[in-house]
C-alpha cells in the first residue's frame, strides 16, 4: 500500500512525543523576509504589518477599502497563517498621491509598523523566506532527547513536504481537486479552482519524496537526477553535470528535486524517471487532469534545511523552537520531525 502523501512518512522515524501548537496566537511568529530594502520613492506605498488572527487576503481587503483603491491595486509576497502572529509587507500602488498614516490604516487584528515606497509593487514569491518562533505547550519528552533531534534536523535537514495545510480540512481539497479533474465538480471561481490545482500537484510531489523517504534515497544522488537551489527555481539538468553534483549535495549548495506535475516532458531520466512515473501512475486523475488543465510540468527541491535554528525550554513543558525557512516551504513540516503536534 503507498504511503499517505497527506501524512508522509518522517524521515528521522517517530516524533519525539506529543505537543499543542497554537494555543493561542502568540504562541506562532512568523516575520517575513523580504531580501531588498524599498527604495524609499516611487508610486507604490509598502506597509509593513503585523497582523493578528487575520489572513493575508483580508487583511489586502481591509487595506483597500480604507484608501478607496480597487483590491486588485493592493498586493503581496504570500500567504500567512491565519491562526497566529505574522508581519509581512503590502504594497497599494497610489501613484501620485501621499502615503497614508498607520492611523488610518489600523483594523481588527491589523496594525500598521511602518510605512514607506517603493520603486515596483510586490508581486507572490518576490521575498526570501520567512522567520518563525514558534511555542510548542504541553511537551510530554525530554531537553536531551530534544537537543539530539534539533542538531539531526540541522545536520540532514528535512524531506521539503507540503504541509497539510495545503490539501485543507482532513484533506478535502484533494478529494474536491478528484472530483474536479473527473468532471464530477465545476469550479468557475480562479481562487478555488487555483487552490484545487494546488492541491493536486502538491499531493503528487509528497507522494513521489515519500516513495524516495522509504527507499532511503531521498538525499541520496542516484542516476538521472534533476538537481536544483533552495534559493531559486534554476535547475541543473541530467545533459549539463560536471561531476561534482554528489559533493555538492552532501554540503548542501545543490539539492535533488522531484517533479511537481504538469503538461510536459519529465526532466529526470534513468532511476528518478522511473521513480517518477512508477508514483505518478498511482494517481492518474490527477496526472490526465493537470495536463489537460495546462499547468506546465515543473520541479522542487526535495531537502529543506532550516537556517539559524535555536531551541530553548520556557519551563519543564514549554519548549520555543526558532528558524528560518525559503519562501514556499512550511515550518509544520521541520515541527512533525520532532513531535507529533495537536493544533
Amino acid at each position: 500500500m503507498p504511503p499517505n502523501p497527506i501524512d508522509p512518512p518522517r524521515q528521522l522515524g517517530a516524533p519525539l512525543g506529543s505537543a499543542r501548537l497554537k494555543s493561542v496566537p502568540d504562541d506562532f511568529i512568523v516575520e517575513e523576509i523580504l531580501g531588498f530594502t524599498p527604495s524609499g520613492e516611487g508610486e507604490h506605498c509598502l506597509l509593513w504589518i503585523e497582523k493578528t488572527d487575520r489572513n493575508s487576503n483580508d487583511v489586502a481587503a481591509h487595506l483597500a477599502s480604507a484608501l478607496g483603491i480597487r483590491k486588485r491595486l493592493v498586493s503581496h509576497c504570500g500567504l500567512k497563517d491565519k491562526s497566529a502572529v505574522t508581519r509581512q509587507w503590502f504594497s497599494a500602488h497610489l501613484p501620485g498621491q501621499a502615503s497614508p498614516t498607520s492611523e488610518q490604516l489600523d483594523g481588527d487584528g491589523i496594525r500598521v509598523l511602518r510605512v514607506t515606497r517603493n520603486l515596483r509593487k510586490l508581486h507572490r514569491g518576490s521575498h526570501d523566506g520567512n522567520r518563525f518562533t514558534i511555542r510548542l505547550r504541553q511537551c510530554d519528552f525530554a531537553n536531551e532527547a530534544t537537543s539530539q533531534r534539533c542538531q539531526e534536523i540541522l545536520g540532514r535537514g528535512v524531506p521539503n513536504y507540503f504541509g497539510s495545510q495545503r490539501f485543507g480540512d482532513e484533506g478535502g481539497n484533494v478529494e474536491q481537486a478528484l472530483r474536479l479533474m473527473s468532471g464530477q465538480l465545476e469550479v468557475r471561481d480562479r481562487l478555488v479552482r487555483g487552490i484545487l490545482i494546488s492541491a493536486a500537484r502538491s499531493f503528487l510531489f509528497n507522494a513521489i519524496v515519500a516513495d524516495r523517504v522509504i527507499m532511503g534515497v531521498w538525499d541520496k544522488v542516484l542516476p538521472g537526477e534533476v538537481f536544483g537551489f533552495a534559493a531559486n527555481r534554476s535547475l541543473v539538468l541530467p545533459d549539463n553535470l560536471h561531476g561534482d553534483e554528489a559533493e555538492r549535495v552532501e554540503l548542501g549548495t545543490l539539492e535533488l528535486t522531484a517533479s511537481l506535475w504538469g503538461d510536459g516532458e519529465l526532466a529526470s531520466r534513468d532511476e528518478v524517471l522511473e521513480i517518477e512515473e512508477r508514483v505518478s501512475r498511482q494517481y492518474p486523475e490527477f496526472v490526465r487532469g493537470l495536463v489537460r488543465m495546462g499547468v506546465r510540468q515543473e520541479r522542487r527541491v526535495i531537502r529543506l534545511t532550516p537556517r539559524a535554528m535555536s531551541w530553548e525550554w520556557e519551563c519543564d513543558s514549554v519548549l520555543v523552537v526558532r528558524f528560518e525557512l525559503p519562501k514556499g516551504t512550511y515550518a509544520t513540516t521541520v515541527l512533525r520531525e520532532l513531535v507529533d503536534f495537536i493544533e
